[in-house]
């Protein structure tokens, strides 16, 4: 938005720049430009509906918490009813220093939602001069999905996984990691230990069963994460598992007290690789890590 397009002179910003307000990004520009957001009075005309085979669905994404935060994952694949409309999807995302979000869902509204969500927190904090608590940022995201929530129900829903490190303060104790879910009318669930979202997300929650301990280095989280993902993709069919030809695996991603990391794609490739291996003599997997 330019200054011209909000009666500013000269590329000068407009006099609602400058009035105090809601510290919400998304509520400013509710106020001055509506249309540039997903609203829900949009509705398609009378007896259409969009058939949501075309357009691309992403699955699955999944977060366990662990000895030092917690990790979040998900496969690369992304499905238009029987067809694999692309392998190399990123559906995991920071949203700041100690936040992630990843997704299942319409795609194209997905990656709307987290990019408006990212623009969210970072104005918050500017304009509070403090980072948004990891509830109230849990909150947020369930604004943006109500938002869709018309969209939703024309079949072009988003299920985000909303993960974070709350750091341990004086009198807070230790940090630790958090999980968030949701359904696609913004109700919020925290979950404990582990979760997974998407149409691989029985599998990888029943892989997650057998597999989870709270007190597993990140090694071993990672481990087990991929482990689930790979049930996932074996009865799944819209989950993509390990591209060994291709060199495409897994987005894993962790977040600490010292924030945000994305697993390098060479670390990712060799424990992905392993667990492969592994799979070569045990098809159906381990029935508990090491």
């Amino acid at each position: 938005m330019t200054g011209s397009e909000h009666g500013g002179l000269g590329g000068r910003l407009g006099a609602e720049f400058f009035v105090p307000g809601s510290s919400s990004f998304t509520e400013f520009v509710a106020a001055h430009r509506p249309e540039l957001l997903h609203r829900n009075d949009r509705f398609l005309p009378a007896g259409v509906r969009p058939d949501p085979d075309r357009f691309p669905h992403g699955t699955t994404v999944l977060a366990l918490t662990y000895r030092d935060g917690v990790l979040l994952a998900g496969d690369r694949r992304a499905t238009m009813g029987n067809l694999i409309a692309q392998r190399d999807l990123e559906k995991v995302h920071p949203a700041d220093d100690h936040t992630a979000v990843a997704f299942a869902g319409s795609v194209g509204m997905a990656l709307d939602m987290v990019k408006l969500f990212q623009v969210e927190l970072t104005h918050f904090e500017k304009v509070e001069g403090t980072p948004m608590s990891l509830r109230a940022k849990a909150t947020r995201l369930a604004t943006l999905i109500r938002q869709n929530l018309d969209q939703a129900m024309q079949g072009l829903a988003v299920v985000p996984l909303l993960v974070g490190y709350e750091p341990g303060g004086s009198g807070a104790g230790v940090g630790r990691g958090r999980i968030f879910g949701y359904d696609v009318t913004g109700g919020t669930y925290e979950k404990f230990g582990f979760h997974a979202e998407g149409s691989g997300s029985p599998y990888a929650r029943g892989a997650l069963k057998k597999l989870y301990r709270e007190d597993m280095s990140r090694r071993e989280a990672a481990l087990a994460a991929l482990q689930a993902l790979y049930d996932a993709a074996d009865d799944d069919s819209a989950t993509g598992g390990p591209d060994i030809g291709r060199r495409i695996f897994p987005i894993v991603s962790v977040i600490t007290e010292d924030g945000f990391e994305r697993f390098p794609d060479q670390e990712a490739e060799d424990l992905s690789q392993e667990m492969v291996a592994g799979r070569q003599s045990r098809p159906d997997g381990p029935t508990a890590l090491p």
